[in-house]
């Protein structure tokens, strides 16, 4: 059995930063894994889609590393 308190899921909803956080870290991952592989990711840009190319994506710092936790 494990340690862990359970978590108020309620909470967790109502806040959102913990949910925003495990979005912009699985968006940065699939960024990285895209640049990585060679490929081409599509974003909306001025109403259309565009496609970025490898050597054109920016990745965000990561925001653990910052923060000194996470």
């Amino acid at each position: 059995m494990s340690n862990e308190q359970p978590r108020d899921l309620d909470a967790i909803f109502r806040d959102g930063s913990q949910i925003d956080a495990a979005i912009r870290k699985a968006a940065r991952l699939a960024l990285l894994a895209h640049k990585r592989e060679g490929l081409p990711v599509p974003v909306w840009q001025d109403g259309k889609t565009v496609w970025i190319q490898p050597d054109e994506i920016e990745v965000p710092e990561d925001e653990t590393k910052k923060s000194g936790g996470g």
